[in-house]
């Protein structure tokens, strides 16, 4: 059963990479003049990301050891995060990942498009037929269509 319980913690993790805000905050992180940050500068460095969600995303980052949050006994308090070296050696593949994706972006919105225009097509063709009549219920035969 151990395989089974490492499988979930592994799961766990990528299930946590894989969201929204995670690879951005620790890109933020990395990419910074200074390697540590105070919360509001996190905030206002990442568009879109809701105070209790960069809360909740660093507090992951903390206990999977990726980062360090110092409290400074000041009045105001001040909180800084930084990267650990787990963190750094993890941005590694991450910076492997981006440089894929830069090479290959041309070629995924290629793919993309080709996409959207054959689902189009698609929708075009199911919805022109039920409109023109093109499709006849069977008698007799309730939910079984025919095309003429």
């Amino acid at each position: 059963m151990q395989a089974a319980h490492h499988d979930c913690e592994f799961r766990e993790m990528l299930d946590r990479v894989g969201d929204k805000w995670t690879l951005f905050v620790l890109v933020v992180l990395e990419q910074r003049p200074t390697p540590r940050a105070r919360f509001s500068e996190l905030k206002r460095s990442i568009p879109g990301i809701s105070q209790r969600m960069l809360t909740a995303t660093l507090r992951s980052l903390e206990r999977d050891g990726l980062v360090t949050r110092d409290v400074y006994p000041e009045v105001p308090p001040r909180v800084e995060y930084e990267l650990t070296s787990l963190g750094r050696k993890f941005m590694q593949p991450v910076r492997g990942l981006v440089t894929w994706l830069q090479s290959n972006w041309r070629t995924i919105r290629a793919a993309r498009e080709r996409f959207e225009r054959r689902a189009q097509r698609s929708q075009g063709v199911l919805s022109g037929a039920s409109t023109s009549g093109n499709v006849a219920r069977n008698p007799g035969r309730e939910g079984k269509v025919s095309f003429r």
